[in-house]
């Protein structure tokens, strides 16, 4: 279906350098044109019983499906008064104002499609949509400029959080095909993403079974050990269980230490050093960095670790989430991670040590240990007093070279299956930029398409925040 799309019969140049030529039937205008009005939310105040009602935060946009998840809304009293044209309605759209970061710059928009009432945060503008243009076409036309960063020239950076300047942003010109035309290209597109989706959804579901399988295994190598008869011993913590009778057990205080001070990144020399945050992290113990970005480059000013190479950086806010990794270089790191190294690498190898901090066992102890805290986070004196256990330097090492060993091939399944997704993720923006932008014309195909229902995403997977969502959210608690 899609290798029989064509171009338009008849097209003319915009006059827009990153538009180019557009189908000779579109209307040139300006994004502002399409809404009545882009009014900023309110936050209201703690939830009182009488004013109280959803507000939808930046943390609830699904950047997939470019909609807002409300299966569980943050409830806020927002009086009456604060609720004047404000009150979101299905169609409107959600242009995110505040926020972004290192990994997504501020300027999404979402749509809203249900019959809930509700506000949006003061993070968010709610964009009513203007007779003569169809929400969804709206939607997917955000999405494309969004992934040509179009919205980066709106935004203004004040006090570490980034601002859009939606006035700008909305003067931006674009070209806008017929309302009829409008709906046929939604049509289609929405075919195409559900496809997409499911297709997502099914590799997604793959690397979780791979990942069980590969935690299964490492379960089994650092709480048994390379020998699958050895004589076991309670360890005396309830949370651990038995272990070998020939393994050490510790407090964690005692063989490992949390080292450093906090810095001044702006300082000369660390503004060029690497900046580890805990979204640079993959989650689910993986223990693998994603990425880094500079001191200075990140506009860092406040307190941050200094890290040494092959030392572990272990992330202390919700440790559920299992993000440690070994620093690659000298380094810094957020204040919401802590610098770990054993004292006696000797009796103690860094890298079984990470193994033993992200293993099930160690993570429900401090799990435990955070829920007693506003903001789940690990403190050093509850890392402190966890218990760690562990053999001899050389049985470590074989326990490595096992874990690795058979690892190896989910790994390599893994990370075929994450390409994969990111394939078809740049497949679909593509397209969607193609289309919205007049470049291919999906009238015909869409006439022909059979008439289907959306498939709403399931709460787990909805449920399960990316690398950019977390750093939306802790953005959003440390900013209200």
């Amino acid at each position: 279906m899609i290798a029989e799309l064509k171009p338009y019969p008849a097209m003319k140049h915009s006059g827009v350098e990153w538009l180019g030529d557009v189908p000779e039937h579109w209307e040139l205008r300006r994004l502002g044109d399409s809404v009545a009005d882009c009014v900023n939310g309110v936050w209201g105040s703690e939830p009182n019983g009488v004013d109280d009602m959803p507000c939808v935060r930046v943390a609830d946009f699904d950047r997939q499906r470019l909609r807002v998840r409300v299966h569980e809304p943050t409830i806020r009293a927002v009086s009456p008064n604060e609720r004047r044209g404000r009150i979101l309605k299905s169609g409107n759209l959600l242009l995110e104002k505040s926020g972004g970061g290192d990994q997504q710059p501020v300027g999404v928009v979402m749509l809203y499609d249900h019959d809930l009432p509700a506000v949006c945060s003061n993070f968010v503008a709610r964009m009513p949509v203007n007779d003569g243009f169809d929400p969804g076409f709206l939607t997917f036309l955000h999405c494309a400029l969004y992934a040509i960063r179009l919205n980066t020239r709106s935004i203004k950076q004040t006090t570490g959080l980034q601002n859009l300047d939606s006035s700008a942003y909305l003067a931006e010109p674009v070209s806008y095909p017929p309302l009829p035309e409008q709906t046929s290209i939604v049509r289609y597109l929405d075919y195409i993403d559900r496809r997409v989706r499911r297709y997502i959804r099914a590799k997604q579901k793959l690397t979780g079974l791979l990942e069980e399988q590969k935690q299964a295994i490492i379960h089994r190598a650092v709480t048994r050990g390379p020998d699958p008869d050895v004589p076991l011993k309670h360890s005396g913590v309830e949370w651990l269980g038995d272990v070998p009778e020939h393994w050490r057990v510790a407090r964690f205080k005692s063989v490992a230490m949390v080292d450093g001070s906090l810095v001044d990144p702006r300082l000369p020399e660390h503004r060029d050093k690497i900046l580890i945050a805990p979204n640079h992290i993959e989650r689910g113990g993986t223990g693998r960095l994603l990425n880094s970005v500079t001191a200075d480059s990140q506009g860092a000013d406040s307190g941050k670790y200094c890290v040494r190479r092959g030392q572990i950086i272990y992330t202390k806010i919700r440790p559920y989430l299992r993000k440690a990794a070994l620093a690659p270089v000298d380094c810094l790191c957020s204040a919401d991670m802590y610098p770990i190294s054993p004292r006696d690498p000797e009796v103690l190898s860094t890298r079984f040590l990470l193994v033993l901090m992200l293993s099930e066992p160690f993570t429900h102890y401090v799990v435990d240990c955070s829920l007693r805290a506003a903001m789940p986070k690990v403190n050093r004196e509850a890392l402190g007093d966890a218990v760690v256990w562990f053999p001899d330097l050389t049985e470590q090492l074989t326990i490595l070279t096992t874990i690795a060993t058979k690892t190896a091939s989910l790994n390599a399944a893994m990370d075929r299956a994450r390409r994969q997704i990111e394939l078809v993720r740049e497949y679909r923006a593509r397209l969607i930029a193609d289309v919205v932008t007049g470049k291919l014309d999906v009238r015909e195909a869409a006439a022909t398409l059979p008439d289907e229902p959306d498939e709403p995403e399931a709460l787990h997977q909805t449920d399960a925040l990316s690398a950019a969502d977390e750093e939306t959210e802790v953005v959003e608690e440390l900013a209200e």
